[in-house]
């Protein structure tokens, strides 16, 4: 409100080094307080000043103005936009040769802010030639900038297969995958994060992670201390899992569902949430895939999701999985059947807290669930609570077994569970009054009444 900025501006050209330096670090923090601070530094005709002599100037100019255009271009894509405009990525671009690793540091976090935005000004990230130097700076001894540099490419590879693309033919998977054990939580992170962003456009950008060898040392993150590690770790197998089933076979094979399993057993809330997917992914490809989820006990940690978490979308995410890995055969619908899953579904289903996308995914889940179930004794206690559209899928299920299975008929009578379906009221005409028909043709008319 001083019109501090305005008076700035013309020490930025002052004789003595120092006093340029802090001026840019005064308006570096000046800008990264807030958008309007942001607006106003460049308002005021700040930023060609800033850039114009920079290659001149010494490490310390370089750092202070590289920070000014990270504070600026962070706020929104427009600032960031301006920053590019100002011809500010050649410059950034020429500090990331340099010879000081602090100055490419800040030149990479800066990058890393304007592509972070979106597939357009990521795209004049790359145009400007820093993806080559950022691949060669994740190779330099310095491990912060092998972090800022990793994040910067994964923020690139984000957007876009074309731009994951320009990532992986400079080379940077195999340099990327080589610092998975590090023993740096901080750089893990950016590491598996980067890999995943790749890995998530398409089948070839995924198999090409995985011919980097990433397993099995990936499992390994999964038991990291770092919640932040196991949850980029896992999130990185989750991107692989989702596009083949060959690639989710790849990750059977390596042990991957058993440490995914381990993982969600020992974390609380969004962590979790990438292993839920997972295991969803890799049982949706085919039945042997959702086997090998059952038989690595996969079920009863999923149901433990559902009750323990608060998170609507955790719980929503964890009835797809079980809908998932229940929906191929009467086989599969039994083991999640026995595992007590079906009721806890119908409560989140009925249950008015539970959010529209909560209930149509357990909704999903349970229908597809259903479909397959045949063991009745699990299905009984269901015929007592579930609503109407859920009633159907159950009945229809009684429907199909009773005939044919003298032992259950015999038992649903003494359940109480004939009790029920004559209670329940269907349209006449309706496919739930069909099924009804049929139950009640199993047995003698004396008992029906």
């Amino acid at each position: 409100n001083s019109g501090v900025v305005c008076l700035l501006r013309p020490l930025l050209l002052d004789v003595v080094p120092s006093i340029r330096q802090t001026t840019a670090l005064a308006l570096g923090r000046l800008a990264d307080y807030d958008v309007e601070m942001a607006e106003a530094v460049v308002k005021a005709g700040i930023l060609p000043q800033l850039i114009c002599s920079l290659p001149e100037e010494n490490r310390y100019y370089k750092k202070a103005a590289a920070f000014v255009l990270r504070a600026i271009a962070k706020h929104s894509p427009q600032l960031a936009q301006a920053v590019v405009q100002s011809g500010a990525l050649e410059m950034l671009v020429i500090c990331l040769e340099d010879f000081d690793p602090g100055v490419k540091e800040g030149a990479s976090w800066g990058l890393g802010y304007i592509a972070r935005h979106n597939p357009e000004l990521s795209q004049a990230v790359v145009d400007a030639g820093a993806v080559p130097l950022l691949v060669l700076c994740i190779q330099e001894p310095e491990i912060a900038l092998k972090r800022i540099a990793a994040s910067t490419l994964s923020d690139i590879s984000k957007h876009s297969p074309e731009l994951a693309q320009t990532v992986v033919d400079a080379g940077a998977i195999a340099h990327l995958a080589q610092m998975i054990p590090n023993p740096d939580a901080k750089l893990k992170r950016q590491v598996l994060s980067a890999l995943s962003q790749i890995a998530k456009h398409s089948v070839d950008l995924a198999e090409l992670v995985v011919e980097a060898e990433i397993f099995p040392v990936v499992l390994t993150c999964l038991k990291d201390s770092d919640e932040y590690v196991k949850k980029n770790g896992a999130t990185l197998i989750r991107e692989i899992a989702k596009h083949t089933p060959e690639l989710s076979q790849l990750i059977v094979n390596s042990g991957g569902v058993a440490a995914v399993i381990d993982c969600i057993g020992s974390c609380r809330g969004t962590v979790r949430l990438p292993g839920i997917m997972t295991l969803g992914y890799v049982a949706a490809h085919s039945e042997n895939l959702s086997m090998a989820v059952i038989v690595s006990k996969g079920i009863p940690p999923l149901c433990l999701c559902l009750v323990e978490e608060h998170e609507d979308h955790i719980k929503a995410a964890a009835a797809w999985a079980l809908g998932q890995i229940g929906r191929h055969t009467t086989e599969h619908a039994r083991h999640v059947a026995v595992a007590n899953a079906l009721p806890t579904l119908l409560d989140i289903f009925v249950d008015p807290r539970s959010s529209e996308d909560l209930k149509t995914k357990t909704k999903k889940a349970l229908k597809s669930i259903l479909q397959k179930c045949t063991y009745l004794p699990a299905l009984e206690p269901l015929l007592h609570e579930a609503p109407p559209s859920i009633m159907k899928h159950i009945i229809g299920q009684f429907s199909k077994v009773l005939p044919h299975d003298n032992k259950a008929r015999r038992l649903f009578v003494t359940t109480g569970g004939l009790k029920k379906v004559q209670e329940i009221k269907a349209e006449p005409g309706s496919l739930l009054q069909e099924y009804i028909n049929t139950i009640n043709n199993c047995y003698p008319e004396e008992i029906v009444r």
